[in-house]
């Protein structure tokens, strides 16, 4: 895609403006780094499309590519320039928060997307002993309401079955209200008081859920009260 024009905003759009471009650099400034992985966070990207982008953005120069060793594949880094695009991607994601939540519909609250943050999100070595084990239930994804994340000091394994071990931490909600916790959207205090959340366990685990279960690095962004329309109309 070209413009035809110097202007620096659009020459940047010309690399960054196909469908789905800005989505997996996001991916990779959030540490997915194999081909399934970046799938997984992208969720309705096909295989030859993710493909012929990961090209894309490594001819540019804003992906590096890596056969991993001994294995048949490859691993995907972002190059420095793309790094530098993490303030850009932020900038992004809170002008969405101020004025494009009002896009948002039931069918963006994907369990399988919340569940691959959220396995991103805990910080093992805030976590006592050698493992621990948690599991999430969801009332409104009836095809698969419990996801269980065993954490170790290594690894955190995301399981759609039960891996027959004892459970730590229970956490009982819908998936919007699970998102928009972690989001910062709600806290954890709130949406226990509300009744939309209950969290059983151990107090040493859940009495800062917090700190081993980190939010999203927009929690503490402002969110604009004002609506488009009245925006629009003042």
């Amino acid at each position: 895609m070209r413009y035809g024009q110097f202007c620096p905003i659009a020459k940047a759009n010309e690399i960054l403006g196909e469908k789905w471009t800005i989505l997996i650099i996001r991916e990779l400034l959030m540490g997915a780094r194999r081909f399934n992985e970046l799938q997984r966070g992208l969720g309705m990207i096909s295989p030859a499309l993710l493909t012929s982008r990961l090209k894309t953005l490594e001819e540019q120069g804003l992906v590096v590519r890596r056969r991993i060793n001994g294995q048949k594949g490859y691993e995907y880094f972002p190059s420095a320039s793309a790094e530098d695009l993490m303030p850009v991607l932020v900038a992004m994601g809170e002008w969405g928060l101020c004025w494009a939540r009002h896009n948002i519909t039931d069918a963006d609250y994907d369990a399988d997307f919340l569940m691959y943050y959220l396995e991103r999100s805990v910080s093992a070595d805030n976590l006592p002993g050698v493992e621990t084990v948690l599991r999430f239930e969801f009332s409104d994804f009836p095809t698969q309401k419990a996801w269980w994340l065993v954490v170790t000091k290594d690894r955190v394994e995301l399981c759609i079955k039960d891996p027959g071990k004892d459970v730590d931490v229970y956490f009982y909600s819908t998936v919007r209200t699970m998102a928009d916790v972690w989001m910062g959207d709600s806290s954890y205090k709130e949406a226990i008081k509300q009744g939309d959340l209950s969290v059983v366990g151990p107090s040493s685990l859940t009495k800062n859920i917090t700190s081993w279960l980190t939010p999203s690095i927009f929690a503490e962004s402002p969110r604009q009260s004002r609506s488009v329309t009245a925006s629009i109309n003042a």
